[in-house]
């Protein structure tokens, strides 16, 4: 990306404050013009205090200003040591107040649009982000570490982007091009070796951007990993802790670090080598203007007094001085064009938009036809083949197998969080495709064996399900799921943080926001599985009341969860094995008929039947 694509891409997010954008231009002129009053005022001074001193009379100043300061003193009674003296410190100090609240106005409004433009790219990226396609943060390059890196720093370095413009940028170069004029006003010759140092300090400058840029982007890539590493290890700290690998992640966090190190060092030994050389080049420029303005005043060049010395120093300082600045603000306009690649790298990928239908039944009855079906995950890994299926509605499916069989992908297929490779998945005749994706899911109920909850409370969480039902259905359905009266135990009751919930308590939370929402079809995936032995049994009795009339998918590995089901399709390496009765399954051996045998042994199924016997 570069600097014209780069204004070009965050030109709409500016647009809407286009009042700010004038206000701003309008006093950054008017700051402009009042920064040169200091060089007019000075050059008039010391002529008005030449012609004082010396009975010969010196050449006038010339110009605007010095007419109306010489006006000024001619009203006044004459040039005199008082008048003088009185005339520029009130000018000057009239000047500084002024100057002062144009600054102030110029940066606040700056500032302000500075603010809402990043509010804007916040909210847009979020926006953007909640539309993608699941595939999308299953990509290697999307760890969540690394997306809020990438988010973070593209907001940051691009409102940086507007504030180095319109309250840096803008102002600086406004003056510089006015002293510029003002020079070739007074001497043609004295502004063209002002302007000759220009192109100069600017190639060096662009040079170093050149440079580093580089160096910036691999930056960027280190600042991700380290972030995503940050991230790993606060998520991991008991397996951390409980397996003695401090030392582990401390080394693979000081090769980044050390990393980051190199590639700072290398940024800052280039940045002070240009540096040097740009200041170098400065004090060149206001040697020479020195030298040529010294050198027509004592060949009595016409226009050129003693004044003129100082006038000219004075306005080739306002020349150079947006070129002192221009390294901060080039290296922050490098980190906004390496940080926005990434930022609208993701604000442009339409690509990643979830796909949606348009079809929307009057009711889904919830019956599936699965046909051919492959699926590869976006990291590569080949998760299904050649699977079919038929789900009937008003029956419990249940999905069994090893872990990595392909249940969960199934299920991930059925709610379009992903795409098959190839095949096709219909509901009630028709393929999922071609639904409005925000009806499919309003009539899915989804219970994870890990479950979200956000931060709030836990009326918050369980409304999550339906945020417009009342308080008397979220006590309806915490009692389903057996979660009301241990909330109703706590200090805040429903207003308790959810987070500070025990697991099992957070799982009836995500079962309780299923029982709120009500679905046509449900899909369990380990629904229990945080759950004691008690809480198991009373959930299960629940789902059982909520299965009745209801298309069912579950997938457990709880053996009393799935052998009262309609029909089992077992599953092995993505492929289905086995499908029909459970007891017709059994019979036939194979993969079902394993994980049951080892289920009744590790339960010690015969010891537990002599145990209830004896009692």
């Amino acid at each position: 990306m570069n600097l014209i694509q780069l204004f070009k891409s965050i030109k709409p997010f500016v647009m809407p404050y286009k009042w700010l954008v004038l206000a701003t231009l309008i006093l950054t002129l008017i700051g402009s013009l009042m920064a040169q009053v200091n060089a007019v005022v000075l050059d008039w001074t010391v002529d008005s205090v030449n012609r004082l001193v010396n009975s010969d009379q010196a050449a006038e100043s010339v110009g605007f200003l010095s007419s109306v300061l010489n006006s000024i003193v001619d009203s006044l009674g004459g040039t005199s040591a008082t008048v003088i003296l009185t005339l520029i410190s009130v000018v000057l100090l009239g000047k500084e107040l002024l100057s002062a609240l144009i600054t102030f106005a110029q940066r606040y409004f700056g500032e302000k649009m500075r603010i809402l433009v990043s509010k804007d790219l916040a909210q847009a990226v979020v926006d953007k982000i909640l539309s993608f396609r699941v595939a999308f943060f299953s990509a290697n390059d999307n760890e969540a570490g690394k997306l809020q890196t990438r988010i973070d720093q593209g907001v940051s370095s691009l409102s940086s982007t507007v504030q180095n413009v319109f309250i840096d940028l803008l102002p600086l170069f406004t003056s510089a091009i006015l002293a510029l004029i003002l020079m070739f006003a007074a001497n043609v010759y004295v502004g063209l070796t002002a302007l000759a140092i220009v192109p100069v300090y600017f190639y060096i400058t662009y040079r170093q951007a050149k440079k580093l840029q580089g160096w910036r982007r691999e930056m960027r890539q280190h600042r991700e990993m380290k972030s995503h590493g940050i991230m790993n290890i606060i998520e991991s700290i008991n397996v951390i802790k409980s397996f003695n690998r401090e030392k582990i992640e401390s080394d693979k966090q000081l090769q980044i670090q050390n990393l980051v190190t190199e590639n700072q060092m290398n940024t800052r030994k280039v940045s002070f080598f240009f540096d040097g050389l740009k200041s170098f080049m400065q004090q060149i420029g206001t040697v020479l203007i020195i030298i040529l303005t010294a050198y027509l005043v004592l060949t009595n060049y016409p226009g050129m007094t003693i004044g003129k010395i100082m006038y000219h120093v004075m306005l080739f300082s306002n020349v150079v001085a947006p070129i002192t600045q221009l390294q901060r603000i080039f290296d922050n306009m490098n980190d906004a064009l390496i940080y926005a690649e990434g930022f609208f790298g993701i604000l442009d990928s339409d690509k990643e938009i979830e796909p949606s239908g348009s079809y929307k039944p009057e009711k889904v009855e919830g019956n599936f036809e699965i046909s051919g079906v492959d699926f590869t995950y976006p990291n590569g890994t080949k998760a299904l083949h050649n699977i079919n299926m038929s789900i009937k509605s008003g029956q419990i499916t249940a999905f069994v197998g090893l872990s990595g069989a392909g249940k969960s992908t199934i299920v991930n297929l059925l709610d379009k969080f992903y795409v098959p490779d190839c095949g096709s998945i219909k509901l009630d005749g028709v393929d999922i495709q071609d639904y409005d994706t925000q009806f499919l899911r309003d009539n899915i109920g989804l219970v994870l064996q890990k479950n979200h909850i956000f931060d709030g409370t836990i009326a918050e969480n369980i409304l999550y399900g339906n945020p417009n039902a009342s308080m008397e259905e979220v006590y309806e359905a915490a009692k389903k799921s057996y979660l009301y009266d241990q909330v109703m135990a706590l200090p805040n009751k429903f207003d308790s943080k959810a987070t500070l919930l025990s697991g099992g308590q957070q799982q009836r939370i995500a079962i309780a926001r299923m029982f709120l929402k009500n679905p046509p079809i449900i899909f369990l995936d380990e629904p229990t599985a945080s759950l004691d032995a008690i809480a198991t049994e009373q959930i299960k009795n629940s789902i059982d009341a909520i299965k009745k009339n209801r298309t069912v998918i579950i997938i457990s590995h709880s053996i009393s969860q799935i052998i009262d089901s309609d029909i089992i399709y077992a599953l092995k390496d993505g492929r289905v094995e086995q499908g029909g009765d459970p007891d017709e399954v059994y019979k036939q051996g194979g993969i079902y008929k394993d994980i049951v045998d080892a289920s009744a042994r590790s339960l010690n199924i015969e010891k537990i039947a002599r145990t209830i016997e004896g009692d």
